[in-house]
């Protein structure tokens, strides 16, 4: 229910003047319907690029398949796979450019192994090397970003910002700030309505009524095809936000005053001690300084067999330790449904290396691997699961083509009833004499002042407390309510002008 532009105001559209009497509880109707009006008017073009940009990205696993299956995909399957270091070495023997960041395993039998490379004019893009696991045959490479493709990584930069960097994710925090806000004033109108019998049925909050016309025909579409997008909305939007910009960094504190992150995973080896300035964290070390050579090939078969060994299955990515004082590092990255994110660091026995079989002798096997620690995704604060799962169901993975099934459907009736909200905001315009308009009239305002103390006593800190959490949503309402002052004090100088 994104915007109720045209949501019947019985008699309330008359004026923009108009106040009404008395301390009612009627009167929170007459708010809500104000600001969902104006909710639909100035934030509904948001929501509607959000969900434009949204739906085509809800597709980019088909999209990458069908424009770059000549990477992703092996021509043929079955028999054994060959070593990760004779993979690597028929990658680098093709690229020899940057150095070693990461091996990610297949993730299923079909696909490719990727080799990724850091390279320092790519900045914080890598190069992907895609190997045939079967032949070692280097099957292409394209410029990633965190191991998306350069079709995904622009349709998730079309999604999130608008291609203008951090000044455009503004607009997809309005987006996903003002979502929830729209959908929840949508449902307290359309459940809260008390005219007629189809009013207190289920059949008239989840159908339209078939038989009405005009406005409240269109009217019944869109309210009734918001009620059964609403959980989804709520969930895009809950989801949203916490990655955006204002509200992630306000999520990020609340996770930490609940103990809710995700373990860090010890990467220091036995013994060993930190190096100075040392910094952990999810992308530690990607994108950035590159090391001055690869490590071994041999020793990310050591590490991958020691991951095998603690249990992790499914694909898996083996990243080698930054420094002599840090273990190797394999981290599964299954995001279907059942997921797998366990971690482990791993003491091949090689150190770092610093060039290609200088730490186990060159062409000497290397040593087995030994795992020193581990994060079990089963041991993840429930906080940190849902906030992961959350961002995963968002994406249209966590449940493979069910979940993009489902975002395609809210997306496109999200499109829908926001066109409708548009449609109905022009079927209310005045068509008669001289009171003909483009479009409908707002609702009243100044019912505000009629809602009862209590209502205003609990209501203006839980705005606060929302406007602080949500703060791009606090401050585009802080906008509006200056600027909708500033309209009515213009407007009642024009009438005390007009009587006199």
């Amino acid at each position: 229910m994104s915007s109720a532009i045209g949501h019947d105001t019985r008699g309330q559209d008359r004026t923009t003047r108009e106040e009404p009497a008395g301390r009612s509880w009627r009167s929170a109707r007459a708010l809500v319907l104000r600001l969902h009006f104006y909710a639909g008017v100035f934030v509904a073009p948001f929501l509607l690029v959000a969900a434009l940009t949204g739906l085509v990205y809800t597709f980019t696993p088909q999209l990458d398949q069908l424009v770059y299956g000549e990477q992703l995909r092996v021509e043929r399957t079955g028999g054994q796979t060959r070593p990760l270091a004779e993979q690597i070495t028929a990658a680098r023997s093709a690229h020899p450019e940057g150095t070693l960041a990461s091996v990610t395993t297949p993730a299923e039998p079909g696909h490719t192994t990727r080799v990724v490379l850091s390279v320092p004019e790519l900045g914080e893009r890598q190069r992907t090397v895609f190997v045939d696991p079967y032949t070692a045959r280097v099957r292409g490479e394209l410029t990633t970003w965190y191991g998306s493709t350069p079709l995904t990584t622009w349709l998730d930069d079309l999604h999130r910002n608008l291609h203008l960097g951090e000044t455009g994710r503004l607009y997809s925090e309005v987006a996903a700030s003002w979502l929830g806000v729209v959908v929840a004033g949508g449902l307290v109108l359309w459940l809260g309505r008390g005219r007629g019998q189809r009013a207190g049925s289920a059949r008239g909050v989840l159908l339209p009524d078939r038989g009405a016309r005009g406005v409240r025909r269109t009217r019944g579409f869109h309210a009734a095809t918001g009620v059964w997008l609403a959980l989804g909305l709520f969930f895009l939007s809950a989801t949203g936000l916490t990655w955006s910009h204002y509200a992630g960094e306000r999520f990020g504190r609340l996770l930490d005053a609940v103990q809710g992150r995700a373990p860090e995973l010890d990467t220091l080896l036995p013994g060993a001690e930190p190096p100075a300035g040392a910094e952990g964290g999810e992308h530690a070390g990607h994108g950035g300084t590159p090391k001055a050579a690869d490590a071994d090939p041999a020793a990310f078969d050591s590490a991958l067999a020691a991951a095998r060994a603690a249990g992790l299955g499914g694909t898996v990515e083996v990243t080698p330790p930054a420094d002599a004082s840090s273990a190797w590092v394999v981290a599964q990255n299954d995001n279907v449904w059942p997921v797998h994110y366990d971690r482990v660091a791993v003491d091949t026995g090689t150190g770092a290396g610093t060039g290609v079989g200088e730490a186990a002798g060159e062409g000497e096997a290397a040593g087995k691997g030994e795992v020193v620690s581990h994060t079990r995704w089963a041991d993840h604060p429930l906080a940190a699961k849902l906030s992961k799962l959350g961002v995963q169901g968002h994406m249209g993975v966590l449940f493979g083509v069910a979940n993009q099934i489902a975002l395609a459907v809210v997306a496109l009736g999200l499109i829908l009833v926001t066109l409708w909200g548009y449609r109905m905001w022009w079927q209310r315009r005045p068509t008669r004499g001289d009171r003909r308009a483009a479009m409908g009239r707002a609702p009243a305002r100044g019912a505000w002042r009629a809602l009862p103390l209590p209502a205003l006593a609990v209501g203006l800190p839980a705005v606060t407390a929302l406007g602080w959490a949500l703060p791009v949503l606090g401050v585009t309402l802080l906008a509006f309510l200056l600027l909708d002052g500033a309209v009515g004090l213009v407007r009642g100088v024009r009438a005390r002008r007009t009587s006199t």
